[in-house]
């Protein structure tokens, strides 16, 4: 009797049990009015397997080609939202801020839309691995993602020395996108305009009327100026970069990065020793003082003013028939003048050319007169097709450079671009 009597007793105090914590659960929700729970199809959604070992970058690679669900299906609060988006992430050394932004949202550059800056939080511009991120949605309904809880190593930045006030950075934030990329863009001259190419000091020749120079080579510079600088990057001055429009304006000269000239005695001519060479260096090649380091925590977003521009061309190629895919750059005949800036996102067009339609109204002559006929036959202009995804990281006043971060086509000179 006593026996079956207890297991009664466990049912009845499980309950209560129960009823207790439901009961402390729903309290403990109506202390936090400023976030509500998401819309069911959405809790669904959020809640996908993690990406596991995978960075974000690798993740949002992932679920592009698993061909996440369209834009239509999604709540309209929730349509920057990616279906496959999880409700948390935990940022991983090498993650870039483009492969979070697009492991989150359907539409990357809409990032500056739904990131939350907590203000309580050192540098929360700034994202850092071992942070953890939130997908939450407010009352309104509308997403965002904010820093839930904040990595060891955005706590103790920095490591101190000695006690003296002396300190050095453990970590850094993470990029928005690959530094491997476009390192070499970033701390060298890619750009020469006509005055820096008719005015930069230039080598005269080398030691020992050796042809080419690389490292450990001595140098002997033109005139440095009233007042030279003890370190120089030697470049190549290339390709001339022009405007593909009606007049054909020069922009400047693509320069590439050959060598460092350290200046060991200045005079007419200078001797200098060149280092850390990255390719020959010739005769003729200009002496340029290095441009300051662009910082890679900027936010990927859309343009604020209309852009309408070209390729005009691709580095690494020869030519015009060069073509570009994922992680190549591109220059573009649009700058600051015309508002673009660090962080910009375009979209490339891939003109696909034109054709003589020799189906349509005497087909019969077109062909009997065989290729001759062919060059009669009506032409027909083709629509240009979405390509890729462009991000802006260096400008100049009538240039840029731009990554190509994703791609579904390649892309060439004198294809057009234009806002997302």
């Amino acid at each position: 009797m006593v026996s079956k009597q207890i297991p009664g007793a466990r049912l009845v105090l499980a309950g209560g049990v129960a009823a207790a914590l439901a009961a402390c659960s729903s309290l403990h929700g109506a202390r936090q009015p400023a976030v509500s729970s998401a819309p069911a199809s959405v809790r669904r959604a959020a809640s996908a397997p993690s990406a596991g070992n995978l960075t974000a970058t690798q993740a949002a690679i992932a679920a592009a080609r698993a061909g996440a669900g369209s834009a239509a299906s999604a709540p309209a609060a929730a349509a920057l939202i990616r279906s496959t988006a999880p409700m948390t992430y935990t940022v991983k050394p090498g993650d870039t801020l483009w492969g979070i932004a697009s492991m989150f949202l359907r539409d990357p550059w809409d990032w500056p839309e739904v990131w939350y800056n907590n203000p309580q939080i050192k540098n929360p511009h700034w994202i850092y691995p071992g942070d953890v991120l939130q997908l939450a949605y407010g009352r309104n309904g509308r997403p965002r993602i904010r820093l839930l809880r904040e990595s060891p190593l955005r706590r103790a930045s920095t490591l101190k020395l000695t006690p003296r006030l002396l300190s050095t950075p453990l970590a850094a934030a993470i990029p928005t996108i690959p530094y491997a990329a476009i390192a070499s863009f970033l701390t060298r001259p890619t750009v020469l305009t006509s005055g820096q190419v008719r005015r930069a000091p230039h080598i005269i020749a080398f030691r020992n009327q050796q042809q080419i120079g690389g490292s450990g080579s001595v140098a002997y510079v033109s005139s440095l100026g009233r007042h030279p600088r003890a370190r120089y990057s030697v470049v190549h001055v290339g390709e001339r970069l022009r405007d593909p429009g009606l007049f054909g304006r020069t922009f400047g000269y693509l320069g590439t990065y050959t060598a460092t000239a350290l200046i060991r005695a200045p005079g007419h001519p200078a001797t200098a020793v060149l280092t850390d060479a990255a390719r020959e260096t010739f005769a003729g090649d200009r002496l340029i003082s290095s441009d300051a380091g662009i910082p890679l925590t900027f936010e990927p977003r859309a343009p604020s003013r209309p852009i309408h521009g070209k390729i005009i061309w691709v580095i690494g190629g020869t030519g015009a028939m060069d073509l570009a895919g994922q992680y190549d750059i591109v220059v573009l005949n649009r700058g600051t003048r015309a508002g673009l800036a660090p962080g910009d996102v375009l979209a490339a067009d891939h003109e696909q050319g034109i054709v003589h339609d020799t189906h349509g109204s005497f087909t019969w002559l077109f062909r009997s007169l065989g290729g001759l006929g062919r060059d009669f036959a009506p032409r027909v202009k083709l629509p240009a097709e979405r390509a890729a995804t462009l991000l802006v990281f260096k400008t100049y006043r009538r240039l840029s450079f731009a990554l190509v971060v994703a791609a579904t086509n390649t892309i060439t000179e004198g294809d057009p671009v234009h806002n997302p």
